[in-house]
């Protein structure tokens, strides 16, 4: 955590607005009926979170800010870190305090918290089935709305590299890009003229789907070179062609079953975009104990 008491690339703004819309999205106009019309006023519930299965953990910080918007007289104390894995059982945290405030934000923390271990879990998985080889899993700008520091956070605490957070991070450009500007050729004297050097950017990445375009783009000097849905033949050959003279990056269909051979092709990088677009939530339960 950074001095403002938030991860490092996420801002306080931006996880404010999104428990209070997730919070104004549950209670609805009429508040938690259930919690207030069954639950007696001063009754005090003591709860343990806990994975149901092997997991890393991204997010328990935000369940505690999730209840303290609720109530602040909520007591919520991690027994877990971020970016640990954990087994099925481990106590992620305790909390407690008043029973009908804790009933009304259960579900709001969880949602959180169980969403982002989600994204770690998975950004783990590909990490770990490239082990021992040097290409580095990037996560992408595939994020929900809204969610995009914290789940490129989640997907850092699963041990992945972040690509660019924001349109404005890196000329990146893509098969569109060319297609409109007329040829990679033209695309990259495009941006070298007026696009990254206005903007103070120091980069150029291309996206090439063939190999003569990956000999056009390592002509032109750019920094990396995105390999967009190419065989295993072809990227080992893009690699050799590159020859170091840019990073390398492999995209396009990857699987934790074809992730590994695609990072001995020698690859830099590999970048996935189901980590935060498509990534499982995990199962976390929140239960009464006794005190």
């Amino acid at each position: 955590m950074t001095t403002s008491g938030y991860p490092e690339g996420v801002g306080a703004d931006a996880v404010k607005r999104l428990i209070q819309a997730a919070l104004s999205e549950d209670l609805g106009a009429g508040g938690d009926i259930t919690s207030t019309s069954t639950i007696p006023e001063d009754l005090i519930f003591s709860g343990v979170m806990a994975a149901r299965h092997e997991m890393v953990i991204a997010g328990l910080w935000l369940a505690e800010r999730v209840f303290h918007a609720v109530d602040p007289a909520i007591d919520w104390r991690p027994e877990a870190a971020d970016g640990q894995r954990v087994k099925a059982g481990r106590t992620l945290g305790r909390v407690r305090g008043p029973a009908r405030a804790l009933l009304t934000a259960e579900r709001t923390a969880l949602n959180f918290v169980q969403h982002l271990s989600g994204i770690a879990t998975l950004a783990r998985a590909y990490v770990d089935a490239v082990d021992g080889t040097n290409a580095q899993i990037l996560d992408t700008r595939k994020t929900l709305p809204g969610y995009r520091e914290l789940a490129k956070y989640a997907a850092r605490m699963g041990g992945a590299v972040n690509h660019r957070m924001r349109l404005d991070d890196l000329v990146l450009i893509k098969d569109n890009h060319v297609a409109v500007a007329g040829s990679i050729t033209a695309a990259v004297n495009g941006a070298k003229a007026q696009g990254y050097s206005q903007a103070g950017h120091a980069k150029i990445e291309v996206e090439c789907d063939t190999l003569d375009q990956v000999r056009e783009a390592v002509e032109l000097g750019v920094d990396a070179i995105l390999l967009d849905n190419m065989g295993l033949r072809e990227l080992s050959e893009a690699v050799a062609i590159i020859g170091g003279r840019a990073r390398s990056e492999a995209s396009g269909g990857v699987t934790l079953d074809t992730v590994r051979a695609i990072a001995e092709t020698g690859v830099d990088s590999i970048s996935i975009g189901r980590i935060t677009q498509s990534a499982p939530a995990t199962d976390i339960g929140l239960d009464w104990s006794a005190d």
